[in-house]
């Protein structure tokens, strides 16, 4: 049996990938912080499945890694985990560059003097290309972050080369564009508008507030991503790929998109607030994922629409149900 270690398990990518791995057979030990608050809802389903193993970590903790490898002498680790709001980096600069660049060299020191054999995935991001009017971005294009959060993306996309080319790690990353699900968390702006639908629908709320509506992005499905994260490392040949879906849309698209869905006017609602603009602001995301389709065979199953319609209607049933 495989065994695969997921970072930040309990985190909208942790949880798809990690129902992923156990459908394919794995044994699956999903790592995550201590905190006061369980915050286990996306995996709870998961706990009572004998396969998977729920351990706590931190990517600040050298020894943490070297532990986990020894007991559970893992096939693959999925890095996953990071503080992953672009946002909130900005205000927590120095804490996001520990554990977004930092952790994943950690863990690569930890895979170079225990066991090279083990295959590693880092989560690098769209993010990277900052504000490069150069779109669509492929894997050759030039990175030009824009936030605390994206230096250190970029640190850590780079390291993976590195450790790749120097130590023969088979080691590879996905370049991931937005991706979005109703496991998405609260305070990133999809999750956002499909909550304040729900709730404006349901009489629970009547203001909805938001930054910039004029932001594109190349938004897609979580669970259409994860599976791409788990095919880079069945490939013989490590490598780094783009995951988009090749289409932009802006934040008022998907503002207008769902406040459809809910019969409702979103600006009779909506208030632009100019505190939730970034210092730094990145206009567009457009992804090519061409490698990606050729070499692995991936391609997303979801639409802008598709997406966006499951994630109100999980919304609005969520809430829904808490009124009952």
């Amino acid at each position: 049996m495989k065994r695969a270690v997921v970072t930040g398990v309990t985190g909208q990518d942790g949880s798809y990938l990690a129902e992923l791995l156990l459908s394919k057979g794995y044994k699956v030990i999903g790592l995550k912080r201590r905190t006061s608050l369980l915050c286990t809802d996306r995996i709870d389903h998961l706990l009572e499945d004998e396969n998977f193993h729920l351990e706590y970590y931190d990517l600040s903790d050298v020894g943490c890694i070297y532990k986990i490898i020894n007991i559970y002498d893992p096939h693959e680790i999925y890095n996953l985990g990071a503080q992953s709001h672009v946002r909130v980096s900005f205000e927590i600069p120095e804490y996001t560059v520990d554990n977004v660049a930092l952790g994943p060299l950690r863990v690569l020191e930890a895979i170079r003097h225990t066991n090279k054999r083990i295959k590693y995935y880092q989560a690098s991001s769209s993010e990277m290309f900052g504000d490069n009017p150069d779109f669509p971005f492929s894997e050759k294009s030039r990175l030009m972050p824009a936030s605390p959060y994206a230096c250190a993306k970029v640190f850590a996309h780079h390291l993976v080369r590195n450790y790749r080319e120097s130590y023969w790690i088979h080691a590879s990353s996905g370049i991931l564009f937005n991706h979005e699900s109703p496991r998405r968390g609260e305070t990133f702006v999809t999750r956002k508008i499909t909550m304040a639908a729900a709730r404006i629908k349901l009489g629970l709320q009547d203001e909805l507030r938001l930054g910039n509506l004029e932001a594109k992005r190349d938004w897609g499905h979580a669970k259409d991503y994860v599976e791409a994260m788990w095919l880079m490392l069945q490939e013989q040949n490590p490598d780094d790929y783009v995951i988009a879906t090749g289409k932009t849309h802006s934040v008022r698209d998907f503002l207008e998109e769902v406040f459809n869905l809910a019969d409702l006017d979103p600006y009779k609602y909506v208030k632009i607030d100019e505190r939730l603009f970034r210092p730094h602001e990145v206009p567009l995301l457009l992804g090519d994922s061409a490698k990606a389709t050729c070499h692995l065979k991936w391609k997303p199953t979801y639409t802008f629409k598709t997406l966006a319609e499951e994630m109100y209607r999980e919304d609005y049933k969520k809430i829904k149900g808490e009124l009952k």
